[in-house]
């Protein structure tokens, strides 16, 4: 059995939790957070701490923390053989290299608090600064996950700026046409399977392949009044996201 101390009671933490806890195979023994009245639904199945020199001995720490404050909880620890990984996507496995053994646990995915997640298809990046290390992190991963891949810091950075992209980039242009649609009386509920079929093509098809729209056909008719349709800085996307789509697909208005 693996035992798995988890620093950090945000979304990643509490999924992690969570994906572990369905598990014999590995135990986690703590929890730690700030804020451990917010962790009422954990029970008394795992011990929740808020003090450093608390923590017990485990194989392995994750850092499920924000960004900024990975190097700050890192110099705090005081471990004498465990293995300490953090879960961000664009902070360097280096910012842990106080540490002896040190490295990557980062799962690709976007989470939310109240909207529960498989980690059976969810991609685990891992990386550590020793083989022994990695094969730890292999074997944890492996528990949860069908999808562990060993991916170096640098590569990790350019997944979590494509995913940035994929992700955020796109739910606020769901944001925005949400907000548009409020504005002009039409239900959002009518644009859902557009983006179901939009996310299924691209499971069969290069998003290259997939593209379709105004943009795409040199449709200046339609691309004019569609600008004149929106304010200030809805254009001001849309007119970036054109020039864009017409730059890839060797168009020009």
């Amino acid at each position: 059995m693996i035992k798995v101390v988890i620093l950090g009671a945000g979304n990643v933490g509490i999924h992690l939790y969570q994906s572990f806890k369905l598990t014999p195979e590995v135990d986690v023994i703590q929890l730690f957070s700030r804020k451990s009245n917010k962790l009422d639904f954990i029970g008394n199945t795992t011990e929740i701490i808020s003090d450093y020199t608390e923590l017990a001995e485990a194989d392995i720490y994750i850092l499920a923390v924000r960004d900024e404050a990975i190097s700050e909880v890192a110099q705090k620890l005081s471990i004498n053989n465990g293995l300490v990984v953090h879960t961000s996507g664009s902070v360097a496995m280096e910012n842990l290299s106080m540490l002896d053994n040190f490295g990557i646990f980062y799962p690709l995915q976007t989470f939310s608090k109240n909207k529960e997640v498989s980690f059976a298809d969810i991609p685990l990046c891992i990386e550590a600064n020793s083989e022994e290390n990695l094969a730890k992190l292999k074997d944890l991963g492996n528990i949860i996950s069908t999808k562990v891949f060993e991916v170096n810091s640098e590569q990790r950075r350019a997944l979590h700026l494509s995913a940035v992209i994929v992700n955020n980039f796109t739910n606020h242009l769901f944001t925005i046409a949400a907000d548009y649609c409020h504005e002009n009386e039409l239900p959002f509920d009518i644009l859902r399977p557009l983006i179901q079929e939009t996310f299924d093509k691209i499971q069969d098809l290069p998003p290259y392949d997939a593209q379709t729209g105004p943009a795409l056909r040199n449709d200046e008719k339609t691309i004019e009044t569609h600008l004149q349709m929106l304010n200030e800085d809805r254009q001001i996307i849309y007119k970036a996201l054109t020039d864009s789509i017409q730059k890839t697909h060797g168009k020009k208005l």
